[in-house]
């Protein structure tokens, strides 16, 4: 802008110095043209001719010829054309004016244009400076926020520890009183306790001394009464000499007539027996279906009319139910007391003719309960002696305890239940368990008062629940059309 001023003044100080030197060559009238030069700028200025004028030496030259009529009327003239002259210059002066003036308004169009353009370019490059400390700052500030929100984050946290600290440093402050009261009170009770203690050793002192003195006069007794008994001694045991051989005639001759008479009676199962005319409970002689191995059964011949064969029994923990695949393909145990009959002989029989299953069980409150299943049967070993059971009744649930379809057996040592755990070693015994499932009859026995809240005892879902330990379990089979 300054520029643009600058050049504003300099032009028009060319032209007054064009204009005063154009004055100062009319007052000569002796030169025909005149030139300016100021700065960057030249101008020329073309005269005309003035042949008709003379010098100033010839108006001198003489005093009556200036004075003489004829030369005023040449001087008028001569005056006429200098201000035609004069006109003429005044013109070509203002059109001179006119043509400078509009190439200085181009020239200044032309300076503003450029000066704004380079404004412009200084006020982007200081606009982009600005925006880029501006962003650096804010980039500063950022970081001192977040250093700031991080150091006073970490002044909370140890603000907490330190009030947490406080609280538990409190709470010990608060009860020091009581736990010191409490000790005195131990210490007290603890005195008490001595003293009683050291009365009772006293008193325990006269006793054994006491008790020494009797046990000397019972040894005394002793020697005696030892001494006297010698020969009662050899009568007893000639005595029992005696009885021992009479029992040992006895025993023979019995065991002669009982095997005897076990030969000559057979029977497939006690249903068979009762049939027969064999209506008593007890233990009874059972053959294989097509074969002359034999296997013992007790047999129940009064319960729901009788000729029940027992296939299992718990009653008093007295066998440990937790045995192999081998053992539980046999039987294992007592006939008449617990016992587990043997997978191979209940599925032999079990395929021949239909047969319905009982199952009767007594709880630790005198309760008893039963599901009676209308066909019962057993696959064979190379189907894991797999249940099949159809037609549920009976007091002991009204849905099955044992899963069904039917489950494959499983023992500690033939894992084939349907769960990725082993169900024989978490709940002990072989059973048909599904996922460990509702039910375990051969699980392991606990007595009163210890029975509940048992997983691994004996226990029927429907009826006590899953943590009930059983009293007491029979499972019994008979033929459908009995």
């Amino acid at each position: 802008m300054w520029q643009l001023v600058f050049f504003t003044l300099s032009c028009d100080l060319v032209l007054a110095a064009a204009y005063n030197n154009f004055r100062r060559g009319m007052d000569s009238m002796g030169k025909r043209q005149y030139q300016v030069q100021q700065g960057s700028c030249s101008y020329t200025f073309l005269l005309p001719e003035t042949d008709n004028c003379r010098s100033t030496s010839s108006y001198a030259s003489s005093a009556v010829q200036r004075d003489a009529p004829l030369d005023y009327d040449d001087s008028v003239q001569r005056l006429q054309v200098l201000e035609n002259i004069m006109e003429n210059n005044t013109q070509w002066l203002m059109k001179l004016e006119n043509y400078i003036q509009d190439n200085m308004k181009k020239e200044i169009v032309e300076i503003q244009q450029n000066a704004v353009q380079n404004q412009t370019a200084v006020m982007i490059e200081i606009g982009t400076n600005l925006l880029n400390q501006t962003a650096e700052q804010t980039r500063k500030l950022t970081d001192v926020e977040a250093q700031v929100l991080n150091q006073t984050t970490r002044l909370e946290l140890q603000l907490l520890e330190h009030s947490l600290s406080t609280s538990k440093l409190e709470k010990q402050i608060w009860t020091r009183p009581f736990l010191e009261k409490k000790v005195l009170d131990m210490e007290d009770k603890h005195i008490v306790q001595l003293q009683s203690i050291k009365e009772e050793k006293d008193q325990l002192q006269v006793l054994v001394s006491k008790q020494n003195s009797i046990i000397e006069e019972l040894e005394k007794q002793l020697v005696t009464a030892t001494v006297n008994s010698s020969v009662l001694q050899k009568q007893q045991h000639d005595l029992m000499e005696t009885v021992h051989n009479l029992l040992t005639m006895i025993s023979s001759n019995s065991k002669n007539s009982f095997s005897a008479k076990e030969e000559a009676v057979v029977f497939r199962d006690c249903a068979e027996a009762f049939k027969s005319g064999r209506t008593a409970n007890g233990i009874y002689t059972l053959v294989f279906p097509n074969s002359t191995e034999e296997i013992k059964a007790y047999c129940d011949m009064e319960t729901a009319g009788g000729g029940w064969t027992i296939i299992q029994r718990r009653e008093d923990g007295s066998v440990d139910f937790q045995r192999t695949w081998n053992e539980y393909k046999v039987g294992f145990g007592n006939p008449s007391g617990e016992h587990w009959l043997g997978n191979e002989f209940v599925f032999q029989v079990t395929n021949q003719q239909p047969y319905v299953l009982k199952i009767h069980l007594k709880d630790w409150e005198g309760n008893e309960a039963y599901s009676l299943y209308e066909h019962f049967s057993l696959s064979s070993e190379e189907f894991n002696y797999r249940i099949h059971l159809q037609g549920l009744t009976g007091t002991a649930g009204k849905i099955s305890s044992i899963s069904q379809p039917g489950n494959d057996f499983s023992t500690k040592d033939a894992d084939n239940d349907k769960c990725i755990c082993k169900c024989s070693q978490m709940l002990t015994g072989g059973w048909w368990f599904d996922a460990c499932g509702p039910s375990n009859l051969n699980g392991m026995y606990y007595p009163q008062r210890q029975n509940t809240n048992k997983f691994s005892g004996i226990k029927w879902y429907y009826w006590k629940g899953s943590g009930y330990s059983l009293k007491a379990t029979t499972m019994m089979i008979r033929p459908a059309g009995f």
